[in-house]
Parts: structure tokens; sequence; C-alpha cells
């Protein structure tokens, strides 16, 4: 299924088929504001594990999450001050962060080192998307051998296995810049869409 969505206005209606075939425990590709996403309900594990095959991903490949703001971070992250400073000046945007993760996230998102990566998007569609779920979306790039989709219709020819394809025009060519702020310092992990120079 296709789904045509305004990439600036998202049509509520539009949004909430997108949001039903989440609820329903399927999988979509979604424009999360840099490269398109392939995503999922936070607690449909069948969805998640649904993610890995068709990305043909190994099972300790970190996948994030998105949300649609800092509030809602705090009840899947022990966010301290510091780390707290950091995001407040660098979202929304193209930025995932690492922290360590509460007993909140289901067991297939945490990494070894008791982490996960979260992200909240500076993307309208995809911030329409997390607040009519009301609950985090698994997100991991839509990428076929190495290659970053951009074009609507490449997407959607090369991703038959999802439920919906969330058509909100042109995306990005950069994933987004990864900083992990477990520690004392922020340290950038990818340099992706999104400065640096902060750090």
């Amino acid at each position: 299924m296709r789904i045509e969505i305004h990439p600036t206005h998202p049509q509520p209606r539009r949004v909430r088929q997108a949001v039903d075939v989440l609820r329903r425990g399927g999988v979509i590709v979604y424009p999360t504001g840099t490269v398109y996403g392939l995503g999922c309900d936070i607690h449909q594990k069948k969805a998640v594990e649904r993610i890995y095959q068709i990305r043909q991903l190994k099972k300790d490949h970190p996948l994030s999450f998105m949300c649609p703001d800092l509030s809602k971070i705090a009840r899947y992250a022990h966010v301290d001050d510091f780390a707290y400073r950091i995001m407040k000046r660098l979202v929304p945007g193209p930025y995932t962060f690492v922290l360590k993760a509460t007993r909140d996230v289901p067991k297939l998102l945490v990494r070894k080192q008791k982490t996960v990566g979260i992200r909240v998007p500076d993307d309208t569609v995809a911030l329409a998307l997390l607040n009519e779920l009301g609950s985090p979306i698994v997100s991991t790039s839509a990428i076929i051998d190495g290659d970053v989709l951009n074009d609507p219709d490449e997407l959607h020819a090369r991703f038959p296995h999802v439920d919906a394809f969330v058509d909100g025009g042109w995306g990005g060519i950069e994933p987004s810049t990864v900083i992990d702020l477990t520690g004392d310092e922020a340290v950038v992990l990818r340099q992706g869409a999104g400065p640096v120079d902060l750090f």
C-alpha cells in the first residue's frame, strides 16, 4: 500500500491510515527528515523481527527509535543533566543519541552495553505519525545493498515486503549523526546529517 502524504501539511486521514498499519503490527517505510526509514511500533516484537529480516541485518545490529519530543525520552533512557543540555540544543534534528536504556525498552533493542539509540526527528510527517501513534517508532535506514534510496518510486519498488510505504516526497541521502552521551563527554560515533562542531 502506498500512502501519499503532504511533506509539510500531512493530511490527518492519511496519517491515521499509516498509524493503523503500525498498530496492527505492520512495517512501514516512511520519511524521517534524513534518509527514509523502515519503522514499526516499539511494542510489536514480531514487527521488529521483520525489520531485521527485510534489511537482512544481524541480530546484534543496533536499531534506534524515534520519540516525538524530549519529554518522552526519559521513559526509555537515563538522561543526566549533561546529556539533557546537549540534547536540548540539538532536538528536533538529524541526531541519534546513544543513552543508557531503562527497563521499558524491549530487550530486542538494547545493545550489550545496556544502551539504546533515540532520535527526535525534525520532520513534519514523522512527528505526525509519532503523535498519532502515541508510542515510539523503531527505525533503521531504508538501505538496500549499501544504496541509500531517496526516490519515492524506487523505494516503493525496492521494498515490496513492507505493509505500507508512506510517500512524503524525495528523501535525504545522509543518515543521522550518532552521538554517544553515556560517558563524561559527547562522542561522535557516526558523522552524518547535522553539524558536529559543537563537540
